[in-house]
């Protein structure tokens, strides 16, 4: 159903009216554009609807958005280089580039050459690891595609050295538990190590995976993961800080950031 520009817009302004509604404040947004060019949608078409509705967010909504083009892993790594080449002119609507879709079998090496071409033109890059692969997938994405954030990343747990580095290296983990639930990562919610991993010194963050597939936007993970597991506030003030910590906003804003999250803590108390 998704085939102009206007349909991608109305998509992100949907999402965005949804994540200003659970007071996100700073989001920085997946997608797959290979899901579409497969079907004969243009780059151009993807691109220009989603960045106009995150250019029109902050003015419109008070939040500010930016977007991070995935490639899908169980596609080649030549199709990721063509999808790069189609994107060459849109790169200063994006903020970096990810590595999604089904993970096992599918390790981050395996794109290692058209990371290190996104590295070149100066974008960020990031990778989903270690959420159903296992802790060697979380080495490789930092020592093989120079991923400065892991998505998900709930494996390092069965790996003490890596668990080590990625809290020296404060390495953010975005940690997305309800999708984590869905895709029995962990059998229930109550069993998620998100605690574990705040209580070993690492850069956790809570994320919506996919919300509407996975039933949960940023606030719901949140609630039922807290519900869940007794996590308390001082739990949530670590991971909010951690949020803007890992983001990719400048050091001004994210300072900013972090002052609203100290006051409205500080105003509860």
């Amino acid at each position: 159903m998704l085939r102009t520009a206007q349909d991608f817009h109305d998509m992100a302004w949907a999402y965005l009216e949804q994540a200003a509604a659970d007071n996100v404040l700073h989001t920085e947004i997946f997608f797959d554009p290979q899901t579409h060019t497969a079907r004969g949608v243009e780059m151009a078409t993807v691109i220009d609807g989603l960045h106009r509705a995150c250019a029109a967010a902050r003015t419109v909504l008070g939040v500010s958005a930016s977007l991070i083009l995935c490639f899908l892993r169980h596609l080649s790594e030549e199709d990721a280089f063509a999808t790069l080449e189609q994107a060459e002119p849109f790169l200063d609507r994006i903020v970096g580039v990810g590595l999604d879709s089904s993970e096992v079998g599918h390790p981050p090496e395996k794109f290692a050459r058209v990371f290190a071409r996104c590295r070149d033109k100066g974008l960020h890059v990031v990778a989903h690891a270690g959420e159903e692969g296992p802790p060697a997938y979380v080495w490789s994405a930092l020592d093989v595609l120079k991923a400065e954030r892991i998505d998900h990343g709930v494996q390092a747990v069965h790996d003490a050295a890596l668990m080590e580095r990625l809290a020296r290296e404060r390495i953010p983990l975005t940690v997305c538990p309800l999708s984590n639930e869905k895709l029995k990562v962990f059998p229930r919610l109550a069993d998620h190590n998100l605690g574990r991993l705040l209580d070993a010194g690492l850069a956790a963050t809570v994320n919506s995976d996919d919300p509407a597939y996975f039933g949960g936007y940023v606030n719901d993970n949140y609630v039922q993961t807290f519900a869940a597991t007794g996590l308390g506030a001082a739990a949530a003030w670590r991971l909010a800080r951690n949020g803007f910590e890992g983001s990719f906003l400048g050091a001004a804003d994210k300072r900013a950031f972090a002052d609203r999250v100290d006051a409205a803590f500080a105003a509860f108390g």
